[in-house]
C-alpha cells in the first residue's frame, strides 16, 4: 500500500496493528539488537581486559544503555517510526493524531520498553495491549503514539461517500486548478477512514483539509456546512467534472464511419429521350426547423446521438 499524506505530513487509511503482528516485530527487534550488543559487548570485553572492575562494570552499564535503549531510539526517530521487525511485519509507529513521531515520542516508548519488556520480559506490555482497544502498550500511552499497520489488503478499500443532497451542485463554479494532486489524495482518503478515526482527531482533520481546500480554491466552507460535508461536496463536484470531460471526448476520438457508396445508374439507353430530357438538378434538401425556418445545411451531418449517457448537469 502506498503511503499517503496530507501537507502536515499525516498518515492516513491505517489501522491498528493486532498483538500477533506486534508480537513478531518486537522478536525480531530484539533478536537484531541483541545481537549487536553481543557483538560490542565482546569487542569492549577485549579492548577493557586491562582495566579494573569498576571501570568494566561502568563500560557494561553504557553499552546496555546506548544499544538495547539508544539504538531503538535512534532508528525509531529517523526512520520515522520504522524499525526493523516493524518494517518486516508493515507496521509504523504514528502519534495519536496520525502524524509522524519525533524524537521525544520515540525517547518515551524507549524508555518504558526498558520497564515493560525487558525487566518484565514483554508480560506488561502484551497485557497493556490486550487491555488498549487500539492495541497500545504503556510506552505508547505515555508517548502518545500508535502502531498501526501500513500494507492493507486492496480489496479493502472503500469508496468516497456522497456528499449531503442538498450540497449536489453546489460548488458548480468553485475553480478546482490550483489544488495538487496530493491533496486531492489527502481528501479522499480521509473520506474513506473518516468512521474508523477518532470523533474528534477526525473533525480536527477534516477542518485543517477544509482549510487547505479552501485556501487552494478561494472560496472558504459555507456557513453552517461541516467541513466533513463540504470536502465530499467538492471531491463530487471534481468526479463531475472528470466524468464530463472524458465523455465529452469519447465521441471526438471514435472515428466516424465512411459513408456507403451511392448505386451507379446507367444513362438512359433510348436516344430520343437522351437527347431531348434535360438531366434533372435535385436541390440538396436542407433542415427545416420547428418555426419552419431553414436551418443550417451541415446540421444534419453532426446530429447528436439520444440515447447513451447523460452527464450531470
Amino acid at each position: 500500500m502506498s503511503e499517503l499524506v496530507t501537507g502536515d505530513a499525516v498518515v492516513l487509511g491505517l489501522r491498528p496493528a493486532k498483538l500477533p503482528s506486534r508480537a513478531l516485530a518486537l522478536v525480531i527487534d530484539l533478536v537484531a539488537v541483541g545481537t549487536v550488543f553481543v557483538l560490542v559487548s565482546i569487542g569492549l570485553a577485549i579492548a577493557t581486559v586491562t582495566l579494573d572492575e569498576a571501570a568494566m562494570a561502568a563500560v557494561a552499564v553504557a553499552t546496555f544503555l546506548l544499544v538495547l535503549v539508544g539504538v531503538p531510539i535512534a532508528v525509531e526517530t529517523l526512520s520515522h517510526g520504522r524499525s526493523l521487525g516493524k518494517l518486516a511485519c508493515g507496521l509504523r509507529v504514528v502519534r495519536d493524531d496520525g502524524g509522524p513521531i519525533r524524537f521525544r515520542h520515540a525517547l518515551v516508548r524507549g524508555a518504558m520498553g526498558v520497564v515493560e519488556i525487558l525487566a518484565t520480559l514483554g508480560a506488561v506490555a502484551a497485557i497493556a495491549s490486550l487491555v488498549s482497544a487500539r492495541g497500545r502498550r504503556l510506552g505508547d500511552v505515555f508517548a502518545g503514539t500508535l502502531v498501526v499497520r501500513e500494507r492493507v489488503p486492496a480489496g479493502r478499500a472503500a469508496a468516497v461517500p456522497p456528499p449531503p443532497p442538498w450540497l449536489v451542485g453546489r460548488f458548480a463554479g468553485l475553480d478546482l486548478s490550483a489544488v495538487p494532486d496530493d491533496l486531492w489524495l489527502a481528501v479522499r482518503q480521509y473520506l474513506t477512514r473518516m468512521h474508523q478515526l477518532d470523533a474528534a482527531v477526525g473533525r480536527a482533520m477534516s477542518e485543517r483539509l477544509a482549510g487547505e481546500l479552501a485556501a487552494r480554491t478561494g472560496v472558504p466552507a459555507p456557513a453552517g456546512v461541516p467541513a466533513a460535508a463540504f470536502l465530499a461536496a467538492v471531491v463530487n463536484e471534481r468526479q463531475t467534472r472528470d466524468a464530463r470531460r472524458a465523455f465529452a471526448a469519447a465521441p471526438a476520438a471514435a472515428p466516424l464511419p465512411h459513408p456507403a457508396p451511392l448505386p451507379h445508374h446507367a444513362p438512359p439507353t433510348h436516344p430520343v429521350e437522351a437527347s431531348h430530357t434535360a438531366p434533372a438538378q435535385v436541390a440538396p434538401a436542407r433542415a427545416v426547423g420547428r418555426d419552419g425556418a431553414a436551418a443550417d445545411p451541415g446540421a444534419e451531418a453532426v446530429r447528436p446521438s439520444t440515447g447513451g449517457f447523460a452527464p450531470p448537469a
